[in-house]
């Protein structure tokens, strides 16, 4: 890289991405050309790999507490794409992280009460550096799960809809986002919370499990599903970064409105492939394990209103359908 690149990308605004997986990898992309974006990782392998992508590497394990020090004041945009731990009721690796932002906020501002300073000196940048403007409220969105809801029996939902969560791994992300709530109450911080239903992409399509046969509920039993494609996630994430409402939740839905067999059929048709078979319910519980039944055990239409009018969003797929079109 040469010095006048390195002194521009110095000089650029900065952003923290944790948890740089598949999605976070195409914020990146997204991110990297106007921003100075930050990406933790706890594995030392990935470190070329992020910086490859326009990162700077961070090693830090939500894991371990005390990695996550250098985090604190680091950057005033956050996204969280990390998931809760695989198992127990809440979700310490959050906790952990809103832990070091909290110390970046309070630490250098005396204002707890109203959670916000005129002069904060935890922005590395300001967004709008017009006289007299007060610099942008640092922003952090989380990355849940619409899970939570629980089944709804086809129904359709809005944000405001009271969660549900029936699983363990559901009650995870509720606790999570509860957290972050919090985090934002308390801190001056604005969180936003996108809810996020099945992903799909090139490399995220259920080839695997269409080739090895696993059947699908008949039309009786069947559930509704939600998709979105992960470029599109991706769009909406960093979307909710900048346009996102303190305390709002942005479902990351596309308009696909689909049984779970009938996208089976439609990604089988469209990859010549066989359809897999379909079994009753009772049927489906002897022939696949616990894990896979409960995910075929929801059923739920999630409402995508403000993901269009509050982010302003223009979805690139806006169906599964249109996906393979394209």
């Amino acid at each position: 890289m040469s010095k006048k690149l390195s002194r521009r990308r110095l000089g650029r605004p900065r952003l923290l991405i944790v948890g740089c997986g598949d999605v976070g990898t195409r914020c990146l992309r997204i991110l990297s050309t106007r921003w100075r974006v930050f990406a933790t990782t706890s594995q030392p392998s990935r470190r070329s790999e992020l910086r490859d992508g326009g990162a700077v590497p961070l090693l830090a394990d939500l894991d371990r507490p005390a990695t996550l020090a250098r985090l604190a004041g680091l950057a005033s945009r956050v996204l969280h794409l990390a998931p809760p731990p695989a198992a127990g009721e809440g979700d310490p690796r959050t906790l952990a992280l809103l832990r070091a932002l909290r110390r970046g906020a309070w630490r250098r501002s005396p204002a707890r009460a109203a959670g916000w300073s005129a002069k904060p000196a935890i922005l590395p940048e300001q967004d709008d550096k017009r006289p007299g403007r007060r610099p942008a409220r640092p922003a952090l969105v989380y990355a849940s799960t619409s899970g939570v809801y629980g089944d709804r029996a086809g129904a359709r939902l809005r944000e405001s809809h009271p969660v549900r969560p029936q699983t363990a791994r559901a009650r995870r992300r509720v606790a999570a986002e509860r957290a972050v709530r919090g985090f934002g109450r308390d801190s001056g911080w604005r969180a936003s919370i996108v809810r996020i239903p099945g992903i799909y992409a090139e490399n995220r399509l259920p080839l695997a499990r269409l080739a090895k046969g696993t059947p699908a509920l008949a039309p009786q039993d069947d559930v509704y599903t939600n998709h979105i494609h992960a470029l599109d996630l991706a769009r909406t994430m960093v979307a909710a970064l900048f346009r996102g409402r303190a305390q709002r939740v942005v479902h990351a839905s596309d308009d696909t409105e689909m049984r779970m067999a009938d996208y089976f059929d439609l990604v089988a048709d469209r990859r010549g492939l066989p359809r897999p078979p379909r079994l009753s319910r009772a049927q489906l519980r002897e022939a696949v394990a616990p894990n896979l039944l409960s995910f075929m055990s929801e059923s739920r239409r999630l409402e995508n209103t403000r993901l269009k009018r509050e982010l302003r969003l223009r979805l690139r797929y806006p169906t599964v359908a249109s996906f393979f079109d394209a």
